[in-house]
């Protein structure tokens, strides 16, 4: 991972509203009505969107969009939704969605192979002046009715001058991806332009990490906030192994008299990211950071927040995937008000839905393996990023769903329980 420590191009844009959203009951129905509501340009970026009974609403938000004359864009990963039948996708493109598909991967022996550097953000704006970005997918798994699975995720929505930001980011990531220059030159003309009115109080700036020139931006922002923090240091993750340098800034904040806590994964949708995450339990309970495992259900979100106005929601984890290899989206935010909001939020979990680890709780552990264990993920931490980083940054191709297998494969139907029961998202 290249160091971009002196990076500058984030930077704060005030005046916005910002709100927490929890979970899918709250998330889905703000952007549903969003997109009926649109006049003139929706456009969506997603890493997961299943043929279920979520992803079948959002299917006709942008159908009734589309049908209204507003220029629809939604563009989906290859690895993530490899599934969506022809009727799904001719649904959308009949009506004038534009369809496109981040790195379609042709399947060897039926396996998927496009693991890496995926599209993993969860980005929508609205006609230039609505944006919602966070960590929930479009699937019924975001909803406390899926049962013991469900996910408890979070996404902010936003109205201010820092929509103008998101609405060119995601402009630009359509040329990027095949449609060239010229075209964003056009389109940005053509597209509704953000008033840059006040909306409220909120700081915010728009982070990215990509496999160009931000490749470690979020990462970046982290560690500046853990550095300058004098109080408190909440971060909530699902996937949690990150870089040496993060930890060591958690325990240094922890050594300083900050209160660290952790809340990570109890009930883990994939058993390695609990085995991953706890192999540093014991370096970061002797520095003094409280480590809390949630136990309701699969812990999905990606927040935190640091002292009493920085705060931070998005779709990066805090593992090698999101740190190294995917493409990323947070939202950070200085506001003492959505602080709150945020804190109130994880003190409910920890206090309620979270079993807090003590060192007791692994004591059972042999100490000589311990010690061996703790010298290989020490190492690991330590050069992981930059052994990542030299993996092929190839240019992420945007295709048009017809273009690719998805058009041509046979109807699979549109039971509600398609893909979303089978498929887990691995970051």
């Amino acid at each position: 991972m290249s160091n971009n420590d002196n990076s500058n191009d984030n930077h704060w844009i005030g005046g916005n509203r910002i709100e927490l959203l929890e979970n899918g009951e709250q998330f889905f129905p703000r952007v549903f009505d969003a997109i009926r509501q649109a006049q003139r340009e929706v456009i969506v970026e997603t890493f997961i969107l299943f043929e279920d009974k979520v992803g079948l609403q959002l299917h006709a938000a942008m159908r009734s969009a589309a049908g209204r004359g507003v220029k629809v864009d939604l563009m989906i990963d290859g690895f993530g939704s490899p599934d969506l039948s022809r009727e799904f996708i001719e649904g959308l493109t009949s009506v004038g969605v534009k369809v496109r598909v981040f790195d379609p991967g042709q399947r060897f022996m039926g396996q998927r192979l496009n693991v890496f550097r995926r599209m993993h953000r969860k980005i929508v704006v609205i006609d230039g002046e609505r944006a919602f970005v966070g960590g929930i997918n479009y699937s019924a798994d975001h909803l406390l009715d899926f049962g013991p699975k469900a996910k408890q995720d979070y996404a902010v929505e936003l109205t201010g001058p820092v929509v103008a930001e998101i609405h060119q980011f995601v402009l630009r990531a359509i040329a990027l991806g095949g449609k060239g220059a010229g075209w964003f030159r056009r389109r940005l003309k053509q597209a509704p332009r953000a008033t840059g009115s006040h909306a409220g109080e909120a700081d915010a700036m728009f982070v990215t990490r990509d496999n160009r020139r931000h490749t470690n931006d979020i990462e970046r922002h982290y560690r500046a906030a853990i550095r300058a923090a004098r109080e408190r240091i909440v971060i909530a993750n699902a996937y949690f192994f990150p870089g040496y340098r993060l930890i060591k800034e958690l325990r240094r904040a922890a050594r300083r008299g900050v209160d660290v806590r952790l809340i990570l994964q109890g009930e883990p949708d994939m058993p390695i990211v609990k085995t991953a995450a706890s192999m540093l339990y014991h370096h970061l309970l002797h520095a003094g950071v409280r480590i809390y495992e949630y136990c309701d259900r699969p812990l999905h979100g990606k927040v935190a927040l640091m002292d009493d106005q920085w705060s931070t929601v998005g779709s990066s984890n805090l593992d090698p995937l999101s740190l190294s290899l995917n493409l990323e989206a947070n939202v950070v935010v200085r506001d003492a008000a959505f602080n709150q909001v945020l804190w109130e939020r994880m003190d409910r979990l920890m206090q309620h839905s979270c079993k807090q680890i003590d060192t007791a709780d692994l004591a059972s552990e042999w100490s000589g393996w311990r010690l061996v264990r703790s010298f290989f993920v020490f190492h690991i931490l330590r050069w992981y990023p930059a052994l990542l980083g030299r993996l092929p940054r190839h240019v992420p191709r945007l295709t048009p769903a017809e273009a690719t297998d998805l058009a041509s494969r046979r109807d699979t139907g549109t039971s509600d329980s398609a893909g979303g029961a089978t498929h887990t998202e691995a970051a």
